[in-house]
């Protein structure tokens, strides 16, 4: 990782008067976004700004509530002097990251029985990762509704096409891979369970598993907060 990406330059821009977030890689991306400020895209750069409408006071807050959140994970903040801070804000691992767990076990699996496991968090009908998706869509469109703006039942109807036309495919697509990997109960011919030993006619007592290392360093994710499976989706 270039030292660029840990460097976020947040303060007050000088013409506009709107606080503004520069610099980054995506996980610092991610820590502007759950404090509140929201993503512009353009051509050439990627910055964050606070929402329109704010008062000052509660500008101020939001500003230096990221500045901690960011320092809590060793990124240089370079920051105007209403926004600095020495709190440190605990890090705790979103919930995104239960999921992406999920492709860390699909690359270290070795059989069509453990990726059958993994594929049956996304698939499960009542309580599984894409039902709750549909859930978060459907409880979205009737917020939308009747929110007020000519082009929100628009959008509300955009949510449950989304939810129906393309949700659902992905959802009846993976389904049917679990449910087929989960009946073959094959290894995978490329690929072998380590048991991290080395064989035992080796003759070097310096001598280590042969298995090349892994590419991607995994983490264990905190555990999900225990609700209820999402209701029905109302059609």
């Amino acid at each position: 990782m270039a030292l660029a990406d840990r460097i976020v330059t947040l303060g007050r821009d000088a013409h506009s008067g709107e606080v503004l977030a520069r610099g980054g890689d995506p996980e610092a991306h991610s820590i502007l976004q759950r404090t509140g400020f929201v993503p512009i895209v353009r051509p050439h750069e990627t910055y964050h700004r606070l929402p329109t409408g704010l008062e000052e006071a509660e500008e101020k807050r939001l500003a230096t509530r990221a500045v901690a959140r960011l320092r809590a994970v060793r990124y240089h903040v370079d920051c105007d002097p209403d926004f600095d801070t020495q709190l440190r804000e605990p890090h705790y691992l979103p919930l995104g990251a239960s999921v992406a767990h999920l492709s860390e076990r699909i690359r270290a699996a070795t059989t069509t029985d453990e990726v059958a496991d993994a594929l049956t968090e996304l698939t499960a009908a009542h309580d599984g990762v894409l039902a709750a998706l549909d859930d978060v869509l459907a409880a979205t469109a009737e917020f939308c509704q009747d929110l007020g703006h000519s082009a929100d039942p628009a959008t509300a109807r955009r949510l449950r096409y989304l939810a129906e036309s393309r949700l659902d495919v992905i959802r009846s697509d993976l389904s049917h891979l679990r449910n087929e990997l989960a009946d073959r109960h094959e290894p995978h011919p490329q690929r072998t369970a380590c048991s991290a030993e080395v064989a035992p006619d080796e003759p070097e007592a310096s001598a280590v598993c042969v298995c090349p290392p892994t590419s991607r360093i995994t983490t264990t994710p905190s555990p999900p907060p225990a609700t209820s499976g999402p209701a029905a989706r109302r059609r």
